[in-house]
């Protein structure tokens, strides 16, 4: 069940560069139904599954593994540790959080200079990442320093679950749900062969999306991401982007991509023919593994099919079950349709 895979990977850690314990999992699920699976140099999974027919076009179909975190950059004498972040999180949803870190998964939680002691503008200002530490209960450096040392990745401490009316939440929604979608359309008898990529380092540029779309060299893609949802309380309509329970998002233009004219026009008659639910991004904000892709090699034509989230990059996001599935149903009939057309 697409939830109950979504479920085991958000609460799996793997940020940037240390995509490990995502990609072993996934790796596990796909092989028994691929006709192909390589790891390449850089971490990515590029699966092949040859299907009932051969394509029209080369179609790669990707989602990254990574999530966002932090890295231990220095252990004070008091035994609490400074860290930097990996990819992009704003400092002012961090503090109290639960969090992991290391390969033992330590439980530590972020502090930051209380409030009754804050002077100035200190007062009315959000706090910057150097002003945060995480404690992990040690109260010295050399105490500290047996368990963990610099280098190590810190991860939100969240458990998965279900709340509301059909809504689920969890950390690292953005993007291990994509990867969910995949991972089901995999499983699934496919009209025509395909090739699926799980990519690593794409919170830190896109990195490892850029090297398995020059080793694939796909004609067409369908990056399948995780969006903000901005559907909330203050925010202006117009300014909302997307609404979680609204079905599937379809992007025209971010911050790295113009999306193929006619791969967005294809995207749109077919959820319309399949009575899938869809909006429109209506923003022309982030970026996402298409960024890379698109200018790869010669150029691929890119589209990209996105699940509204609230609260992304951090330690909890929240989206719509419908939502999932409508990206799931769309994803899959745009990638037969795509790879039999030219």
């Amino acid at each position: 069940m697409l939830r109950d895979t979504l479920a085991k990977l958000s609460e799996l850690h793997g940020i940037s560069g240390a995509e490990d314990d995502v990609r072993n999992y996934i790796l596990k699920e796909i092989k028994p139904y691929c006709t192909s699976v390589e790891v390449n140099s850089t971490g990515s999974v590029i699966a092949y599954k040859k299907g009932k027919n051969n394509p029209e076009s080369k179609l790669m179909l990707c989602a990254h593994m990574d999530e966002v975190g932090m890295i231990v950059t220095d252990v004070g004498e008091n035994g609490l540790l400074k860290f930097a972040t990996v990819g992009g999180i704003d400092a002012r949803v961090l503090c109290g959080t639960p969090v992991l870190v290391g390969e033992e998964k330590l439980p530590g939680v972020i502090g930051a200079k209380p409030i009754h002691l804050l002077e100035g503008d200190e007062v009315s200002s959000a706090p910057k990442i150097e002003d945060l530490y995480i404690d992990i209960g040690a109260l010295t450096k050399a105490e500290a320093l047996e368990k963990v040392c610099p280098g190590e990745d810190v991860v939100f401490d969240t458990r998965f679950g279900e709340f509301g009316d059909g809504l689920l939440k969890g950390k690292a929604l953005d993007d291990r749900a994509g990867c969910a979608v995949l991972m089901e359309i995999i499983k699934r008898d496919l009209e025509c062969d395909l090739y699926f990529v799980f990519s690593t380092m794409e919170e830190v540029g896109l990195r490892g999306a850029k090297c398995a779309a020059f080793s694939v060299a796909p004609d067409m893609a369908i990056v399948v991401e995780s969006t903000t949802a901005a559907d909330i309380p203050n925010v202006d309509e117009c300014s909302k982007v997307c609404k979680v329970g609204e079905g599937a998002v379809i992007s025209f233009m971010d911050r790295t991509t113009i999306y193929d004219r006619g791969l967005f026009k294809m995207v749109q008659r077919t959820a319309n023919e399949r009575g899938i639910k869809w909006q429109y991004k209506k923003g022309v904000t982030g970026g996402n593994d298409s960024g890379s892709i698109h200018n790869s090699r010669g150029g691929v034509r890119t589209a990209a099919i996105s699940l509204p989230c609230r609260y992304l990059h951090s330690p909890c996001s929240v989206i719509a079950e419908s939502d999932l599935n409508a990206v799931c149903e769309l994803v899959h009939a745009l990638a037969e349709k795509a790879a039999m057309s030219k």
